[in-house]
């Protein structure tokens, strides 16, 4: 069966970028009666707001997208769904990779990063310090040596290879503060909740990369409680799609700092969710005259969707 996931954020109000991959990711399972699950990502306590939270849900029932597991409500994803109760998973993979010889810890500041490599890529200033993993306030990073080629199937794209390494260097799995970083954070719930098929926007591609990187480096080490499959085989089975992103009419990337392209601004503002559906509609090159999610379900058809691309 295919299972995949919805999972954002709670750092902003969600924006129509967002819900174009909401929709896409739906109407693939539905069409394909796989399990959607709800995961939302949250181990950035600094940005998670509980307005960000009420949001998900909000936009979620207000769009008409049901799911299968994860949260029903802002209470129950703190209580019961929270991706810091998960904290040891994560932890034991970090492990793992610190077993292995690719985590070294880095006590380079932001400030100093931001003169130091202006363009985001890490200069490598700590992996030959050998400072203590156990010390306080150092992030840990993973070893990516340049021209780390890391390739993957995407059924849109088709066969991708892209350098891990590029734009950013050796990247950071866990914070300063202790804190799982995203990617090691993302990777073990996408194995552990068996994920099969991962719908992103295509500027998520080095992301992607990285988290396959991590995945084979872990090798043939199983997580707890999956014994039976090894971890690289079951993140070597999933099915990616990067999607085109929706963007303002200035052509940047739609953004969370911008409020007034939220929905909840837009719903303030009065419009309709059937507006919403004929954006997403318009966007997936398929023509109708009285745009509803039933609608979408019934014209849409990935294979149509790929050949246009």
């Amino acid at each position: 069966m295919l299972r995949s996931r919805l999972a954002p954020t709670p750092s902003g109000f969600l924006h129509l970028g967002n819900v174009f991959s909401f929709v896409l990711t739906w109407l693939i399972v539905r069409k394909q009666h796989g399990h959607l699950h709800l995961r939302i990502d949250d181990l950035d306590a600094d940005r998670a707001k509980p307005a960000f939270y009420d949001d998900i849900f909000t936009t979620l029932d207000w769009l008409g997208l049901d799911y299968d597991s994860g949260p029903r409500s802002t209470e129950d994803c703190l209580r019961h769904w929270s991706q810091r109760h998960r904290l040891p998973a994560y932890n034991q993979a970090l492990e793992r990779l610190v077993q292995q010889g690719v985590i070294y810890a880095c006590e380079c500041s932001r400030s100093l990063l931001a003169t130091q490599a202006p363009d985001g890529v890490y200069p490598g200033n700590c992996r030959a310090k050998n400072l203590p993993l156990t010390a306080p306030n150092l992030a840990w990073r993973m070893i990516l040596p340049r021209e780390t080629t890391i390739a993957f199937h995407d059924v849109q794209l088709g066969e991708v290879s892209i350098d891990a390494a590029l734009g950013q260097g050796d990247v950071v799995l866990c914070r300063r503060d202790g804190i799982p970083a995203y990617h090691i954070a993302s990777l073990v719930d996408d194995i552990e909740q068996d994920i099969t098929f991962i719908v992103r926007g295509e500027d998520l591609l080095p992301s992607t990369a990285v988290q396959v990187a991590i995945a084979q480096t872990l090798g043939t080490e199983a997580l707890s409680g999956k014994s039976s499959q090894t971890l690289p085989n079951r993140f070597a089975n999933v099915q990616f799609l990067h999607h085109a992103l929706l963007k303002e009419d200035s052509g940047k990337k739609l953004s969370k700092s911008h409020d007034s392209l939220s929905l909840k601004a837009m719903r303030e503002q009065g419009i309709l969710r059937e507006e919403v559906y004929g954006r997403c509609a318009e966007f997936l090159g398929i023509t109708m005259e009285n745009p509803s999610l039933q609608a979408l379900l019934e014209a849409f058809s990935l294979q149509e969707i790929l050949s246009t691309k």
